[in-house]
């Protein structure tokens, strides 16, 4: 999980575990983390851009701008990303894309990727 979604993340979520919130959140790290993203046939580059557009779908901007960050720490640049929003527009419609996009930019240009 840290090396996906980076230290700065792992350590603020581990400091925010509370009894009431623990055993979701260690499901989370088991399931998606210990079993999804280390499955071999897809790279984490790839997870992330389908992860990327998925939280776009379903428009869950808090998640998505976690996952830009590992889609950036996983080797996607922003062309890709740029271009995944892209073509989400087509599935997913203008307003999700857009969305999207918006958060990307901010967060890229946090990070200096853009």
């Amino acid at each position: 999980m840290r090396e996906i979604l980076g230290a700065p993340y792992t350590e603020a979520r581990d400091a925010s575990t509370t009894p009431f919130n623990a055993a979701i959140r260690a499901l989370s790290e088991e399931m998606a983390y210990a079993t999804l993203w280390t499955r071999p046939a897809l790279d984490r580059k790839q997870r992330s851009l389908i992860t990327l557009a998925m939280l776009c779908a379903l428009n869950h901007p808090h998640e998505l701008r976690i996952h830009l960050i590992a889609a950036l720490n996983n080797g996607c640049t922003a062309e890709e990303i740029s271009e995944l929003f892209t073509h989400a527009v087509a599935y997913c419609g203008f307003p999700a894309a857009i969305d999207a996009l918006r958060i990307a930019e901010a967060v890229l240009k946090e990070r200096g990727a853009l």
